[in-house]
């Protein structure tokens, strides 16, 4: 006999469920029609959703979120979720563990006997059955209680850490039994943990010390009726427990409304039995909800991943967000001393637009990272009222995005069938395509750039638009679809819930354990649904991926954000262990652990760069001030080191600037590289629409005379008169510009080694002739740090007069004054 169901009371891998059939929202669904016109056609994904699981129920467009271990391919083998009472830990490392397993005795181990009966938006019912026996699990996020509906079976329950060592405060002894009858009954591990057995009728128990690792309880007979089982972590909880042990929840409704920069999503559980529904909340849904009736924490508290739940009661649940007003651009103009810089910042890289040159759009995450960001110039030019350039940016756009309609393409958007979404058809059977797009990982992050770039296009293109509205707008469906009614996409197929964030695991490797690394990410992705909806849809569902926004950013600043100065019992601070605060930036919470880590890189720029990116108007938000200083004071040796790339510490200094605009740009206009999801314009908008506290400029403006050798060569610092002094002329380029030696027109160029002297002698300007020439922080006004781009050192005057560019940092430069001929 196989027993059937594990139950992890102590650690548990919780995600969070969705879908059909039962309770739709109160929105209508974005579209209904067939996704057939997809130039990639249908495909069928090699890992499907096991049939066997939704016989008898319609479907399945399933979200990838906590029961996804019950539903896919090979893995076989669901975990379900209690209260997800586990512990973080500084390492963030927290392995799994299994508690007990429920089962009955009836049951002959065959994985084909047990399906879903129902399921929703969080929760999944599974049936176990074997003949006429059956044991129903009522698997609901948020509940203390594991609830087991039993009908003519055998009730079995095994301990997996730990054997039994009492029974009703009966001892036991390896191999002995002892038997109870009742309602209630109280069991003790040998690992000294209590578990609490409720039920609703009287039943015969008998406990069996298998070994000091494992034990039984056995009902005497076939059983119909009720068993719930909770861990009782402290002898005080009991009462609570007792009291609403009556009552359990087996589904959830849920619904939204929008009410001006308000958004309330509506939790409503289906209960069966008597009295008051007992529920667990975490920080975050403690932040949100309205008029709780909230026992004390000390009544009932279990720690967990997210910190520690505490009890509250009733069915329904009002959790409302503050929605962002923002949309397409910054709610504050170009600061007055940044305006000229970003008009000529602007005019420069949309000139280097070539449509010709167009990336062809071979794969959804860079193309659409890189697209994205080319696509701000034109809101930007909009902003700015420099309205020539917008065209040009347009036609650069459709003349890269226009590839995703042609069926010659390299990426071919296709419509999976078994799970229902658009995927890349070449990804279908290869998880190693764009991240595993096909194995539905990541689609949050790569449409939510796919649908910024189209939305660009369809505010100045109403052509463009009414051509390819409903095309687009089945990647919209893909990842924000608010309704069961769609009956081709899941309701928000990345967002858990009860979470109150998305999981950006797919299906890939047996759809394992869920995860999100990229929070920012996870943002844009419904900020580029909502900017579609805005200009492709309609204000209800504009409203709704406003509301997913919310969601998501609350959950960054819960979750990924960390904070030194939270109190070790702070009822919103999921992370109790100061040493991990201290980490400043969590990167990648998983449903079993969660750590200042990622699985690509360690670097801490990189971490908390990946938690801000893409820069975008509406993330002001998120950037809260405490935590942008925190992770500019934890960062600062990585970004004062000519190790680590400027493309992450742009963002960084972009989301610093949230609070220190005036610091931010001046240590900005050091960069040299933005990467390839910023560019110097969006940078420097960003940081010049900041909120100015202090009303100072933004952007501030702004010895020895340098000559050269005679045949216009090295440079030193060698003249005491103006007169004897060789003249330059600079030519502006993004961030930076070139020095030309006026007497042999020759660009002065700093060798990459840094090991020689800087000289006028080259014809043409490349990289090595590019400086970034910045007030020099500290000093007075008009004295500058000159930065070679060709290995981002700094140029100082050593001692026989020659110019050097090996200064590590600014602290290292020599100031110049620049003084006109």
């Amino acid at each position: 006999m196989k027993d059937l169901l594990p139950i992890l009371l102590l650690v548990s891998l919780s995600l969070a469920g969705t879908i059909k059939p039962a309770n739709r929202a109160s929105l209508g669904p974005i579209g209904t029609s067939s996704p057939n016109i997809l130039v990639g056609g249908t495909v069928q994904n090699d890992a499907p959703p096991l049939s066997s699981f939704f016989k008898d129920l319609k479907g399945p467009q399933v979200s990838l979120q906590w029961m996804v271990g019950f539903i896919c391919c090979a893995s076989r083998e669901g975990t379900a979720a209690g209260p997800f009472p586990y512990e973080s830990s500084l390492d963030g490392y927290v392995p799994t563990q299994l508690d007990w397993r429920a089962s009955f005795s009836e049951h002959g181990g065959g994985f084909d006997g047990h399906k879903a009966t129902a399921f929703d938006t969080q929760t999944v019912t599974v049936r176990y059955f074997q003949g006429n026996s059956s044991m129903t699990a009522h698997l609901v996020p948020g509940s203390p209680y594991m609830t087991f509906q039993y009908k003519s079976a055998t009730p079995l329950l095994t301990t997996l850490n730990g054997g039994i060592e009492s029974l009703n405060g009966k001892a036991l002894s390896g191999g002995n039994t002892v038997s109870d009858r009742g309602t209630k009954f109280t069991v003790i591990d040998t690992k000294g943990t209590t578990y609490l057995i409720y039920s609703d009728r009287s039943i015969k128990l008998t406990a069996k010390a298998e070994n000091n690792n494992q034990g039984t309880l056995s009902a005497g007979g076939k059983f119909t009726g009720i068993l719930r089982l909770v861990m009782l972590r402290d002898p005080n909880h009991q009462a609570l427990l007792d009291a609403h042990s009556t009552v359990y929840p087996v589904s959830v409704s849920q619904c939204y409304s929008i009410s001006g920069d308000s958004g309330t999503v509506t939790f409503k559980w289906q209960t069966k039995g008597t009295g008051d529904l007992l529920m667990l909340t975490w920080p975050h849904h403690r932040e949100v909800l309205q008029s709780p009736h909230s026992p004390g924490p000390s009544s009932l508290n279990y720690l967990t991943l997210k910190g520690w739940m505490y009890p509250t009661l009733g069915n329904t649940w009002r959790l409302t967000y503050k929605l962002s007003a923002i949309t397409w651009n910054a709610p504050r103009d170009v600061d007055p001393s940044c305006k000229e810089s970003v008009v000529n910042g602007l005019k420069y890289e949309v000139d280097q637009l070539d449509p010709s040159k167009a990336p062809a759009p071979n794969e959804f995450y860079y193309w659409g990272g890189t697209l994205a960001a080319k696509s701000r110039l034109a809101l930007i030019a909009d902003h700015v009222g420099s309205k020539d350039l917008i065209e040009p940016v347009i036609k650069y756009l459709k003349a890269s995005f226009d590839g995703w309609f042609s069926a010659t393409n390299k990426a071919l958007p296709a419509y999976e069938t078994t799970w229902g979404g658009v995927i890349s058809k070449e990804g279908a059977t290869n998880v190693w395509v764009d991240y595993g797009n096909g194995y539905f990982n990541d689609h949050h992050f790569h449409y939510g750039y796919f649908l910024h770039i189209a939305a660009v296009i369809a505010k100045y293109d109403p052509s463009w638009l009414a051509q390819h509205r409903e095309y687009v707008t089945f990647f919209a469906r893909d990842i924000i679809n608010p309704s069961s009614d769609d009956p081709f996409f899941p309701i928000t197929r990345c967002l858990d819930w009860f979470a109150g964030h998305s999981w950006a695991s797919g299906i890939a490797n047996g759809a394992g354990s869920r995860d999100q690394e990229s929070v920012g990410e996870a943002v844009n992705g419904y900020y580029g649904a909502m900017l579609w909806a805005t200009v492709a849809l309609d204000q209800e569902h504009a409203n709704f991926a406003r509301l997913l926004v919310a969601m998501e950013q609350h959950a960054a600043r819960v979750y990924w954000h960390l904070y030194p100065s939270a109190g070790k019992d702070d009822p919103t601070n999921p992370y109790p262990e100061a040493e991990f605060r201290d980490l400043i930036t969590v990167g990648n919470v998983m449903d079993w652990q969660t750590g200042a880590w990622l699985f690509w890189g360690a670097e801490k720029v990189q971490i908390a760069a990946i938690q801000i990116l893409p820069v975008t108007p509406v993330n002001e938000v998120m950037y809260d001030a405490e935590w942008v200083n925190n992770v500019f004071s934890y960062t600062m040796p990585e970004l004062t080191s000519a190790s680590y790339a400027d493309s992450w510490k742009s963002v960084i200094y972009a989301a610093y600037s949230n609070a220190n605009p005036q610091e931010a740009a001046a240590w900005s206009a050091n960069l040299s590289d933005w990467g390839s999801g910023n560019t110097y314009m969006n940078e420097l908008y960003f940081i010049s629409t900041r909120p100015n506290q202090n009303g100072q400029p933004i952007c501030a403006a702004s010895g020895k005379y340098i000559v050269s050798a005679a045949n216009g060569g090295q440079l030193s610092a060698s003249s005491n008169s103006s007169n004897d002094a060789d003249i330059f002329s600079s030519v502006y380029v993004p961030n930076a510009g070139t020095l030309q030696l006026a007497k042999n027109n020759q660009y002065v160029t700093a060798d990459q080694s840094g090991a020689y002297s800087l000289s006028a002698a080259r014809a043409i300007a490349d990289t090595w002739e590019r400086f970034i020439i910045r007030q020099k922080i500290g000093e007075s006004q008009g004295v500058y740090s000159i930065k070679a781009a060709s290995n981002g050192k700094y140029v100082r005057v050593v001692g026989d007069g020659t110019l050097v560019n090996d200064g590590a940092v600014e602290n290292d430069a020599t100031g110049f004054r620049l003084i006109k001929a």
